[in-house]
């Protein structure tokens, strides 16, 4: 069977909410007014710094050192509470780790965080490799990270398959020429049917299936 690389953020949990009462945290700091979970989801995808240049464009307001380093702060410190594994991910991680399956984590969230919520949900012991925005010079959708998580999982590219939900996903796996698999949940401004994949699904029991035979 081939090798996993999952997306984290929208495709294995759903974070928004936790991510969400971050943001909002940081916006209450300049006294801004808090944005709802519909606009937050639009947000995530490319990483803190890029979410927080989102949250304050919303206000026309420049992005800067201090609310980047408050919204980390803040979500470092509370990054479990609301975050959840989307149904049958679990199922999902247990079938591939006992056949055998190599998995991997490749996110834009920061490494620290992400090794938070993976210890914290009980889902870290299914991953051999954890890949976060900080852990390279370039993140997603450049390939670098993805690359990465293939060379310390010691398989080759073509083996490997990419899941993920969004349109930095997408890209990422085209960069990296992966094949991959997209989770028609997550968060995503495009249409699924605009964004290139190879398998389209909407629960993780499908995946199973298809991961089963690939």
């Amino acid at each position: 069977m081939k090798s996993l690389i999952w997306d984290l953020d929208g495709t294995l949990i759903h974070s928004a909410p936790d991510i969400q009462a971050a943001a909002n945290k940081m916006l209450a700091d300049m006294n801004l007014a808090p944005l709802d979970l519909a606009t937050i989801e639009s947000f995530i995808g490319n990483g803190i710094p890029k979410l927080v240049e989102r949250c304050l464009a919303v206000y026309n307001l420049p992005l800067n050192d201090a609310a980047i380093e408050a919204m980390r702060v803040y979500y470092d410190a509370d990054c479990t509470t609301l975050t959840a594994p989307y149904a049958g991910v679990l199922n999902c991680l247990k079938t591939m780790q006992a056949r055998g399956v190599k998995m991997a984590i490749c996110t834009n969230k920061p490494l620290a965080p992400a090794l938070t919520i993976l210890n914290g949900m009980g889902l870290s012991q299914y991953f051999d490799v954890v890949v976060g925005g900080d852990t390279y010079a370039h993140h997603k959708p450049h390939p670098a990270p993805l690359l990465g998580c293939v060379e310390q999982l010691g398989v080759a590219m073509e083996d490997c398959i990419y899941i993920g939900d969004s349109e930095t996903d997408a890209a990422t796996a085209a960069n990296g020429n992966m094949t991959f698999a997209l989770f028609s949940g997550g968060y995503r401004k495009t249409p699924v049917a605009e964004l290139p994949h190879d398998f389209l699904f909407d629960h993780f029991d499908a995946l199973t299936q298809y991961l089963t035979k690939a």
